[in-house]
């Protein structure tokens, strides 16, 4: 806007004295035409939520009435022709059931020939209705004056002989007025009251295009599983072969189904599906499947049953798997205990909701899955429980090392954390142990029972993938005949079942250089979390169980923490699978250290080793008397196992002799006792504390 300046002067030589801005107004807007406003005004109402909501509803009640006559016009075309049975022989024949499409065929051409003899019935109906109306008139008129006539003689008036007949003639009149009156508002009201009938047909079946329903219908917000719905999300899966083969069968597509049946927090129904349509076309679809039922992908589960053709599809609640499971057991039983041989772990939940039980007995372990996605927590959930059976015993090593392991010092035999070279040398010396006591037990007398022995390393993959060698060249890492951790793994793979000493372990991101072949199927149980493709999952469970459906490939990182998929015999799996998924308990460090505390209650007393000594000096006259223990004698024979047992590199090749000449001269010798040579207690006692006074005194 330009601005004017006008000075105002007394005298004309003079420098002004005032100075003035003088500002226009602005020009006037122009009006908007009446027409311009209008047509703003209708197109801000026809636009509006309001307005469209409202438009939704009259079109959608009055298509319900359309919908509703279709289907009720179909309806009655079914009643009063055969084309029910033609559709539902075009269904079996499309199934390749060619027996139920025979009967189907019988059953039509019966339904035909009662149609027949009923049309011809009616071409005699006239008359045959005709002389029935005559005699039943006849009787009628007869058996009123009869009455009549009975009532003139008990009133001996003769005018009583009609009157039976005047009042029903009366009666009929009755009739014919009210019909007279009742008939014109009937007519009146017989269209709406048939559009109102037509209407609630048509809303009960939602008979609307998909653009008219409500907004909570249109969207599948909490949309119940029916088998209408599954037999359209089924034609509409992108199959051309399935999509013909439904088409054929016209609405009776749904004999596809089984009974649709709740199954814990969603429902679950079998497809048979038609001939030249196979299982892993509809595995393969899985994602448009699930957005066809108005579901999410995590919320479909779909796997291979027994029977031929046939998937199985598990179908959740809108967001009942994104709701939490309730607490473990053994958080809220302070009184559970654990039987290693007969007991299941209290593990989870599987999708039906129903309890998740795994048996450990003899079976090697092995979980995997992508980082922080609740493998620790599912790992230590088991051990929690096992420990809670006094009789077993562990070794841990936690190749993590920031504490997931710890609230087990003073419970484990073994504890090893860190995530060094040096801490994979000391598991890896670990698991060497357990294999010689496995020899150990394996070399005892037939019949001979032995505690369960838990060899537990979490982070395998970090042992797997140790560069480092050892004095003789050998790696400690590996998946060769010379890495000594792998070879560890798969002797106790090989031998270790058959005397309680078992395998667990927990590791990331599987491949073949982190989990080697021969470990990962020495398993008996495996489990996976959430991974990142089908390949991972095929090396975490078998091809087996992923060509039966199982995917944790599919699970959600960061979203379904804790939610395993499991194969193994321990655990019960539906008939005709070949995996489960179980929604496993949390149950964080505080749980877990009252848990622990509750199983070192049980127990006399645990020292736990956090380091694996090598090259220690053993002192044989000591050790002799802690394997002795608090017998009064034992057989020389079973002093020697007990101190292979101790350290089989230092006693291992031991003899009667060796045991011999190491106790000659300590007043401690073997003697024989009802024809056995033994070594006593109290002498072996007296022997050493002889020994250590000696050495007291001459170090003094």
């Amino acid at each position: 806007m330009t601005e004017n300046v006008v000075s105002l002067h007394k005298n004309p030589d003079l420098t002004p004295v005032t100075t003035l801005t003088v500002v226009p107004d602005p020009a006037p807007a122009k009006p908007v035409p009446l027409w311009l406003r209008s047509g703003r005004a209708i197109r801000t109402a026809a636009t509006h939520d309001a307005t469209r909501t409202a438009a939704r509803t009259v079109a959608r009640h009055g298509l319900y009435v359309v919908g509703g006559a279709r289907i009720v016009g179909k309806r009655a075309w079914d009643g009063r022709t055969a084309a029910r049975y033609e559709r539902y022989m075009r269904t079996a024949e499309a199934a390749g059931n060619f027996e139920a499409a025979a009967e189907w065929e019988e059953r039509g051409q019966r339904f035909r020939d009662a149609r027949h003899r009923r049309r011809m019935d009616l071409l005699h109906s006239p008359l045959d209705a005709a002389k029935g109306a005559a005699v039943t008139t006849g009787l009628g008129i007869g058996g009123l004056v009869l009455i009549g006539v009975a009532m003139a003689v008990a009133t001996k008036d003769a005018t009583e002989v009609v009157t039976p007949l005047m009042a029903v003639i009366k009666f009929i009149n009755l009739m014919v007025t009210i019909v007279q009156v009742v008939w014109g508002p009937a007519v009146s009201l017989a269209p709406f009251l048939a559009l109102l009938a037509l209407w609630a047909v048509g809303s009960k079946q939602q008979a609307a295009p998909q653009w008219a329903l409500p907004d909570r219908v249109r969207n599948g917000e909490g949309e119940p599983i029916t088998p209408s719905i599954v037999v359209k999300a089924l034609r509409d899966l992108g199959v051309p072969a399935l999509r013909n083969a439904i088409k054929e069968m016209g609405d009776a597509g749904a004999s596809m189904l089984s009974p649709i049946v709740i199954a814990g927090c969603g429902v679950e129904v079998d497809v048979t599906l038609p001939s030249g349509v196979s299982t892993i076309e509809v595995q393969q679809r899985r994602r448009k499947l699930a957005e066809n039922l108005s579901r999410h992908e995590h919320e479909v589960f779909i796997t291979i049953p027994q029977a031929a053709r046939t998937v199985r599809l598990w179908v959740a609640d809108s967001g009942a798997l994104d709701e939490p499971i309730g607490p473990s057991p053994l958080v809220t039983d302070d009184t559970l205990t654990a039987d290693y041989a007969k007991g299941k772990a209290p593990w989870g939940q599987d999708l039906r909701g129903d309890a998740a039980a795994l048996s450990l007995y003899q079976r090697h372990l092995l979980i995997t899955g992508l980082s922080n996605q609740g493998k620790t927590v599912a790992l230590r959930s088991l051990a929690l429980w096992l420990s809670l059976d006094k009789s077993v015993q562990f070794l841990m090593g936690d190749l993590k090392g920031v504490g997931d392991w710890a609230m087990f010092d003073g419970l484990a035999t073994t504890l090893i954390q860190g995530p060094t070279d040096e801490h994979v040398i000391q598991v890896t010396e670990m698991v060497e142990g357990a294999v010689e006591e496995m020899n150990r037990r394996i070399q005892a007398p037939p019949g001979t029972t032995f505690p369960a022995l838990i060899v537990l390393v979490d982070e395998a993959q970090v042992a797997f993938m140790c560069p480092v060698k050892d004095e003789e060249g050998r790696y400690y890492g590996g998946a060769k005949a010379t890495s000594r951790y792998f070879m560890a793994v798969r002797k106790i793979h090989n031998q270790g079942r058959a005397v309680n000493v078992l395998m667990w372990q927990g590791t990331q991101d599987p491949t073949d250089q982190n989990l080697p072949k021969l470990v990962r199927e020495g398993a008996h149980t495996r489990a996976s979390l959430a991974l990142g493709t089908e390949s991972q999952a095929r090396m975490a469970l078998g091809d087996k169980a992923v060509d039966g459906g199982a995917a944790p490939n599919l699970l959600r990182p960061g979203l379904d923490q804790g939610t395993l998929v499991v194969a193994s015999s321990g655990i019960d799996i539906p008939k005709g699978q070949s995996s489960i998924t179980v929604r496993t308990h949390y149950v964080d460090d505080d749980a877990a250290e009252a848990i622990t505390d509750r199983a070192k209650a049980l127990r006399d007393g645990v020292t736990t080793l956090h380091v694996v000594e090598r090259g220690k000096e053993r002192d044989p006259l000591a050790d002799i008397v802690a394997v002795i223990g608090d017998a009064p004698r034992l057989r020389t024979q079973d002093v020697i196992k007990r101190l292979s047992a101790l350290d089989g590199d230092t006693y291992g090749d031991w003899s009667p002799g060796d045991l011999t000449r190491v106790l000659d001269g300590t007043g401690a010798e073997p003697y024989k006792s009802d024809g056995r040579m033994v070594v006593g207690r109290d002498q072996i006692t007296r022997a050493l504390a002889h020994r250590d006074t000696e050495d007291s005194a001459s170090g003094a």
